[in-house]
C-alpha cells in the first residue's frame, strides 16, 4: 500500500491528485497525512472528502518530520505554491520517500540542482506531473518522431496563445510575483519546453530570447486608472476594464478561471484573494516572449507565447530530413469567437503526398491527458507503452533551465548557455 502525505492543499491537489486517489486508486493508495499553512484549506478539503476526517493535519513545514514519523508515509505529493516545492521535495528525499510533484518542479535552476543532488543520495524517486505529455495528439507526435517518420529533426516552430480570460488569471494571483512563480517563462512555458525536449529527445544547449510586459501591470494601455490595491470583486471601475467586461457581467463575480473551482468564493482561503487587479504596480514579470533554442543534436526551436490574445491554443510545425509535421489546436471552444476545426496532424513528406492523421481521442482534462497520467502515477507506468513518458527530475530540471535562460537572456540581451547555467548554480550550491 502506498501511503501518501499531501503537502499543499491547492485546488490542483484536490482535483488532480486527491480525488483519483480517493475514488479510483484507493486499493493501492491511501492518503495518511495533510500539510498546509492555511487551516481553512483543511476545512475545504474535508468538505470535499469527508472520508479524510481525522487524518492528521499539519500547518508548518517544521512539522514535516513529525508527519512522516506519525503517519508512516512513504510518498509525498507536492502541490503548494511553486516556490515551496523545493523544500518539500528535498525533505522528502532525505527521508527516502518517493516524491510526486506538480509542475513546474521548482522555480530556479539552483533549486533544480538541489533536487537532483538530493535524489542522487536518496532511495526515493522524483516524478514530475507533466500531464500535457499525455494528450493523445502529443503522444502521437512523439510516436511519429520515434518511428523515424520525419527523419532527423532539424527545427521546431511552436507558437502558444493564451486568451484574455486565462491569461489575465496569472496576473490576478501569486503567479505575477517572480519570487513565487519564477515568472511565466517558468510557471507556464516550462510545460511547453518539456514537450519539445521530450518530442525530439534532445537536450537544450543555448537560448536567446526577448520578453516584455505589454498588456498587464501599471503601464497597461487598457488600465482604467493608475490605482493600486484594487480587486475585481469590489472594484468601482469594473465597467471601464475591458478584461472584466469581456467575461463578466455587472452582477457576476470575477473569481472563476481555469485554475479555480467554479464554486470558490473570494473569501475561501485565509489572506488570499484570486481577483487582484491585473494593472497593479507590483507586476513586473513578462507577458510576451519569443525565444530561440539550440539543441545538442542539431535541432533548433523557435518559440513564442503571448498571454493576452483573442483565442487560446497553439500552432506547431516540426521539420525533419524526411518531411514536415503541422498541427493547430484551439483550446476552450466555448471561449473561442469562431468555429473551431477538428484538430488533425498533417504530415508532408519531403517527396510525396500530404497525409492527414486523425488521432484517437480519450476523455478527461488537459485534452485527455489527466486520466492517463493519473493511471501511470498511481498504478505504475503502462508496461505496454513502447516509450518513456512519465517525467523525472532531469526532465524537470532541463525545462526549468530553458525557462530561466529565457528570462536571463531577456534581461541581459545575451545568449545563455544551458550547461554553464546549470554548472554556475551547482558551484553556488557547493560554495
Amino acid at each position: 500500500m502506498r501511503k501518501i502525505a499531501v503537502c499543499g492543499l491547492s485546488n490542483r491537489a484536490l482535483k488532480m491528485f486527491m480525488e483519483p486517489v480517493m475514488y479510483q486508486f484507493s486499493q493501492t493508495n491511501q492518503i495518511v497525512g495533510l500539510l498546509d499553512i492555511d487551516p481553512r484549506r483543511e476545512e475545504i478539503c474535508i468538505e470535499k472528502f469527508p472520508e479524510l476526517v481525522g487524518t492528521p493535519f499539519y500547518t508548518q513545514f517544521e512539522q514535516f518530520d513529525e508527519m512522516i514519523k506519525t503517519t508512516g508515509a512513504n510518498t509525498i505529493i507536492v502541490t503548494g505554491r511553486d516556490d515551496s516545492h523545493v523544500d518539500y521535495i528535498v525533505k522528502g528525499l532525505e527521508h527516502d520517500l518517493d516524491v510526486i510533484t506538480e509542475k513546474p518542479m521548482v522555480t530556479t535552476v539552483k533549486d533544480a540542482k538541489r533536487v537532483m543532488e538530493a535524489e542522487g543520495k536518496s532511495k526515493g524517486k522524483v516524478t514530475v506531473a507533466f500531464n500535457y505529455r499525455y494528450s493523445p495528439y502529443h503522444r502521437k507526435i512523439r510516436e511519429l518522431i520515434a518511428d523515424g517518420k520525419l527523419g532527423r529533426i532539424t527545427s521546431v516552430d511552436l507558437n502558444w496563445y493564451i486568451d484574455t480570460y486565462h491569461g489575465s488569471s496569472y496576473f490576478k494571483r501569486w503567479n505575477r510575483m517572480r519570487e513565487y512563480s519564477g515568472g511565466l517563462s517558468i510557471h507556464k512555458s516550462t510545460h511547453h519546453f518539456d514537450l519539445v525536449n521530450w518530442w525530439i529527445d534532445q537536450k537544450p544547449e543555448q537560448v536567446f530570447a526577448h520578453g516584455a510586459l505589454n498588456y498587464y501591470g501599471k503601464d497597461g494601455e487598457l488600465n482604467p486608472s493608475p490605482t493600486d490595491n484594487r480587486f475585481c470583486g469590489t472594484c468601482k471601475e469594473q465597467h471601464l476594464c475591458p478584461y472584466y467586461t469581456r467575461w463578466f457581467g455587472r452582477g457576476t463575480g470575477a473569481t472563476e478561471d481555469d485554475h479555480l473551482n467554479s464554486d470558490q468564493k473570494m473569501e475561501a482561503y485565509t489572506n488570499y484573494r484570486p481577483d487582484a487587479c491585473i494593472f497593479d504596480h507590483e507586476i513586473e514579470i513578462e507577458d510576451t516572449y519569443t525565444a530561440s533554442v539550440r539543441y545538442d543534436k542539431g535541432a533548433l526551436l523557435s518559440y513564442s507565447i503571448n498571454f493576452s490574445l483573442p483565442y487560446e491554443g497553439y500552432r506547431l510545425a516540426i521539420n525533419g530530413t524526411k518531411g514536415r509535421l503541422e498541427t493547430t489546436e484551439f483550446h476552450s471552444p466555448d471561449r473561442t469567437p469562431f468555429p473551431i476545426p477538428e484538430q488533425t496532424i498533417d504530415f508532408f513528406p519531403l517527396f510525396g503526398s500530404k497525409e492527414v492523421i486523425h488521432v484517437v481521442k480519450n476523455d478527461g482534462g488537459h485534452g485527455g491527458g489527466d486520466p492517463l497520467i493519473q493511471e501511470d502515477i498511481f498504478l505504475g507506468p503502462d508496461p505496454t507503452r513502447p516509450y518513456e513518458i512519465l517525467a523525472g527530475s532531469e526532465a524537470g530540471a532541463y525545462s526549468i533551465a530553458v525557462g530561466e535562460a529565457v528570462w536571463k537572456s531577456t534581461k541581459s540581451g545575451l545568449p545563455i548557455d544551458i550547461e554553464q547555467l546549470l554548472q554556475h548554480n551547482y558551484e553556488e550550491i557547493k560554495g
